[in-house]
């Protein structure tokens, strides 16, 4: 069942008003006998199978007569009639002709469906049957194959089945070609795969380009799918068809993804609508993405798109944007970390403070440390606290068994405790004291929370990964992921040295 939802603006400020040049407004005439009395609802699909939108009510007569109409046109697209009382409805397509008539038979819409001034929706239904139809007879062939026993036998029916999916392919190709510009077409276009050929070979007939396929399929991904039309956005596939590609198709890499996002951009400008609906999609895929360096994504398209152009959006809500772009742009992926002032405490001290409360409650110890200033061929900087129920397990881990494992590599930590108070202080002294984490860097800021704000910590524990140069290569990572990290940029920095190496001779 199919629920309509009601249209809210605010959600993604698209605008709805969009219409084509249509000066005589819609009529659509309807004729359904079985539902005399019954409300119908006239709507659109917009953007994915889930969202539907109502656009006009009305109610059949004692006759099943009614009609929708209206001085104002549809925006092109799918539409349904909707059947409240059953909760079902039936599709059909809205082009530049809105004035036709629909008579139907609820005992078999598919069938029974008559379009009178639509040639559009008439080959549609046409389209469908003849689907229905072919689809029914490949089922038998296909239940005929499985019992089949001999080769020859499965050979013939295979043959069969293969010639009912040309047949179809083929009246595909000519209702599109034949018919180029109605809704209906346009749609139906956007629904066929790219045909992908056999990647190139060589005299010996070995694959010359193992990423030919992809790359391909990466270039000729909308061909069919003009992202550009305003119609395709009230079909249900829309969505799904950009996610696929963002989230397929794309490298997950950022400035790779950041190419890309200006180039979907970039051609939907030439629709308002469709530039609104894909400029928050995108914004809001990156904004909540939970993959590592997609943060990067988010700012590009923040500062390059969202604050400039989203004329629709508030001023307290760009305002809010802007302030959270300024927290994450120190703190990406590939950048130099932030410095950070802090006042590193001792392990003598730790262990001194033990049993002396003098000392364990006294915040004004410590010597001046610049996190930019300490070596090492990786340094770990974690945020936390001794209270927190998530760090109690991952920092004994972290120091007991990770880094016991990664310290003859060159690997520093440096843990923040992030309570600034007496309080703080003295669990801050037992936390250490009690697993012996004497062989890290122990520091706090004790008279700044400005670390949270440079390096976007707004829970705990929160750890990123620098290198030697202080460059970011990981960063809010859980503790068992630090250590393949690590792995992979030793091998890569080893890698680099060699290929190094051999240009140098």
């Amino acid at each position: 069942m199919v629920k309509f939802v009601r249209f809210i603006a605010c959600f993604i400020g698209i605008n709805v008003c969009f219409i084509s040049l249509n000066a005589q407004g819609y009529e659509i005439k309807i004729k359904i006998p079985a539902l005399k009395d019954s409300s119908l609802v006239l709507g659109h699909h917009f953007a994915s199978a889930s969202a539907l939108y109502p656009d006009d009510t009305i109610v059949l007569d004692k006759k099943g007569l009614g009609a929708f109409k209206s001085k104002k046109p549809l925006p092109g697209g799918m539409y349904v009639i909707f059947f409240p009382a059953s909760k079902k409805y039936f599709d059909f397509f809205i082009g530049n002709n809105q004035v036709f008539s629909i008579e139907a038979d609820t005992t078999n819409f598919l069938k029974t469906a008559k379009f009178t001034g639509s040639l559009e929706n008439k080959l549609f239904y046409e389209y469908q049957n003849l689907i229905a139809d072919k689809r029914q007879i490949a089922d038998k062939l296909f239940e005929l194959k499985k019992k089949a026993t001999s080769p020859e036998q499965k050979d013939s029916l295979s043959k069969a089945i293969d010639n009912i999916t040309q047949e179809v392919t083929t009246y595909t190709k000519k209702l599109i070609s034949d018919n180029p510009n109605f809704t209906f077409t346009v749609f139906l276009k956007s629904l066929q795969e790219i045909e992908v050929p056999d990647p190139p070979r060589n005299a010996q007939g070995k694959i010359i380009d193992s990423a030919f396929q992809y790359h391909y399929y990466h270039k000729h991904y909308f061909d069919n799918f003009n992202i550009a039309d305003v119609r395709l956005l009230r079909t249900p596939v829309y969505e799904q068809k950009i996610k696929n590609y963002i989230e397929k198709v794309i490298p997950p890499v950022p400035d790779t993804i950041n190419k890309e996002v200006d180039i979907l951009l970039e051609k939907t400008r030439v629709n308002e609508e469709v530039f609104r609906y894909m400029l928050v999609i995108l914004f809001n895929h990156y904004a909540s993405s939970q993959i590592m360096g997609m943060d990067a994504v988010f700012v590009h398209i923040a500062e390059k798109w969202y604050l400039p152009f989203a004329t629709w959006s508030d001023k307290e809500f760009k305002d809010k944007l802007q302030k959270e772009v300024n927290k994450k742009k120190p703190n990406l992926l590939g950048n130099i970390a932030p410095n950070l002032k802090l006042i590193e405490v001792s392990a003598d001290h730790f262990m001194a403070a033990k049993t002396d409360t003098a000392l364990k409650s006294n915040p004004y110890v410590g010597t001046p440390l610049n996190l930019l200033d300490i070596k090492g061929k990786f340094l770990i900087v974690v945020f936390w606290e001794a209270d927190c129920g998530h760090c109690k397990k991952a920092i004994p881990m972290l120091h007991d068994t990770i880094y016991q494992q990664l310290k003859d590599k060159g690997v520093k930590v440096l843990a923040i405790h992030m309570i600034a108070s007496v309080e703080g202080k003295r669990k801050w002294i037992d936390f250490v004291n009690e697993h012996r984490m004497y062989d890290w860097i122990n520091a706090w800021s004790p008279y700044s929370y400005e670390y949270k704000d440079l390096y976007d910590v707004y829970s705990t524990p929160i750890i990123y990964i620098l290198d030697e140069n202080k460059k970011i290569i990981a960063k809010r990572i859980s503790p068992e992921q630090i250590t393949e990290i690590i792995n992979f940029e030793t091998k890569k920095g080893l890698a680099a040295k060699g290929q190094s190496s051999v240009k140098n001779e």
